[in-house]
């Protein structure tokens, strides 16, 4: 697996609360990680760093066994990030200016060609090909829910004043449920993991345009970032863009 790994405080922030890290281990398991903290102060930084490095020190230290199939690298995905969850909850509790700290939560298990994602909030996971950008995630948010019952539009969403509202996020409940999907990652399709400080202002087809273009992948990074922050760059922009592809330098 080819990836590049951008995270950029974007043009109105004053601090980035984004976290990514790529993990891979020796028994070639993988794992990609985007978290999009939210909170008082410095609050969401708190959030989304300890939430990337205690899933990287999970991840290291599990048994080969529990990656063995999807279902089983589904439940160590979903008992991970609940016991992550309730560690950064009491963490909330005991620490002055953290209180109601939280943070979205993508995480990705790879093995060869097989994708294993736990999903908690807005950050998103899309798979893009020359033919389609295929959205994998269900935002946790109050404007999906409109979207859902058929009260606006996916284009009234975009500006919705709501649009930021999170309904499920890492840390700021004592228990949660995370989602979780599986996909195959064949060449020529890349995989797009980010916050919403980059899906918020692009479209599927600025996203297309870019990631299919014949740049390299760390140029094609680069380039969402780059067009994120000329549209605005309110929010702190992070993504991983992943490749099964070896043709690209």
């Amino acid at each position: 697996m080819r990836y590049t790994i951008v995270s950029d405080i974007g043009r109105k922030r004053a601090l980035n609360e984004d976290c990514a890290a790529f993990i891979s281990r020796a028994d070639s398991y993988q794992l990609a990680i985007v978290a999009d903290g939210m909170g008082g102060h410095n609050a969401g930084d708190v959030a989304s760093k300890m939430a990337v490095k205690q899933l990287e020190e999970y991840f290291i230290e599990a048994d080969s066994a529990s990656f063995e199939t999807t279902l089983k690298t589904e439940d160590w995905l979903k008992k991970t990030v609940k016991s992550i969850n309730s560690s950064l909850y009491k963490y909330s509790l005991t620490h002055e200016g953290c209180q109601g700290m939280g943070t979205t939560l993508i995480a990705v298990v790879f093995k060869d060609t097989n994708a294993v994602i736990s999903h908690v909030g807005d950050s998103r996971v899309y798979l893009i090909s020359s033919e389609e950008v295929r959205l994998i995630t269900k935002d946790h948010s109050y404007v999906n829910i409109l979207v859902d019952n058929g009260e606006i539009s996916e284009e009234e969403a975009k500006s919705h004043p709501k649009k930021n509202y999170i309904l499920k996020s890492l840390g700021t409940e004592s228990t949660i449920e995370p989602d979780s999907y599986q996909v195959e990652m064949i060449d020529d399709t890349y995989m797009l993991i980010c916050s919403d400080g980059l899906s918020n202002k692009l479209t599927n087809e600025e996203m297309q345009t870019i990631v299919t273009n014949t740049s390299t992948l760390e140029e094609k990074g680069d380039e969402l970032v780059q067009l994120a922050n000329d549209l605005g760059g309110e929010d702190n922009i992070t993504l991983i863009l992943l490749s099964q592809s070896h043709e690209e330098v």
